[in-house]
């Protein structure tokens, strides 16, 4: 006597189960692909200037880029890298009257404040090289200042041409460190393609360096800014933390902001 076929039960749950299981994998998938595609978008946030006064325009690689300037002769001059979502014409109102005796240029990144073309890290170390060059055939004491995201163009123009001083206010030691602390379900070391990887260039840096940290930042905690002071070759860089102030302080706000960009000579202006 034949024995009677197993029920499909147990099949046809395997499948279900399978085709349950689809639906999440899909949707990791998707939001990688969203993220490869995507990411710049979630790095770079372009402003308009608010400002445009009479800007610099730098030619790199057949791009138009533009500075907010407040020109100046004399040997004194200040490069200045603002965040993600920073209008640096604003910002270079706020340093004009805390650096009165300062040239100041202040780089509108590509797609910023009518910089043509789309941001990237290439592009913006590119126009950093070509901006540095400009003022330093005008200026012998070029201090190079960065906020945040800028801090990474900073730091590479530091390691890579002579600077005088080198200023990082509420810096990162690697955008992909940051990534990897605010995204951890993702494969973000195979996704990112701009790393902005300032702790990897740091010990190339020979200028003194001033880092200022926010004890109450919540978008780049302090121990970026710290994994950062480390990774400066020893005796190169101070590391000044301040618990009272956030990642968005203003930089007039802070007597630790106007000092570190004022450097070793005081501002009556500004006890």
């Amino acid at each position: 006597m034949t024995a009677p076929l197993p029920p499909r039960v147990a099949p046809l749950a395997l499948g279900g189960a399978l085709r349950w299981l689809a639906w999440p994998v899909l949707g990791y998938g998707l939001l990688c692909l969203l993220m490869a595609l995507a990411q710049r978008a979630f790095i770079y946030h372009p402003r308009p200037a608010a400002d445009p006064g009479d800007p610099l325009v730098l030619r790199v690689a057949g791009t138009r880029v533009r500075v907010a300037q407040r020109p100046l002769p004399g040997p004194k001059a200040l490069i200045y890298f603002g965040g993600n979502a920073e209008d640096v014409s604003l910002t270079r109102d706020q340093l004009a009257s805390l650096l009165p005796d300062t040239a100041l240029y202040l780089l509108h990144y590509r797609g910023y404040g009518g910089s043509e073309g789309t941001p990237s890290e290439a592009a913006i170390r590119a126009d950093a090289r070509a901006l540095h060059a400009h003022v330093a055939a005008r200026h012998s004491a070029i201090t190079v200042a960065g906020r945040s995201l800028g801090t990474g163009p900073a730091v590479h123009l530091a390691a890579t041409g002579p600077v005088g001083r080198l200023v990082l206010l509420v810096p990162f030691d690697s955008l992909l460190a940051v990534a990897r602390r605010t995204m951890p379900w993702l494969p973000i070391d195979l996704l990112l393609r701009d790393r902005w990887d300032a702790a990897a260039e740091a010990p190339q840096v020979r200028a003194p360096t001033t880092i200022v940290a926010a004890g109450r930042d919540l978008v780049v905690p302090p121990r970026h800014a710290e994994a950062l002071h480390r990774a400066f070759a020893p005796g190169v860089a101070t590391l000044t933390l301040v618990p009272e102030l956030d990642h968005n302080t203003p930089i007039l706000d802070a007597a630790a902001f106007r000092e570190a960009l004022r450097g070793p000579e005081r501002s009556p202006a500004f006890p």
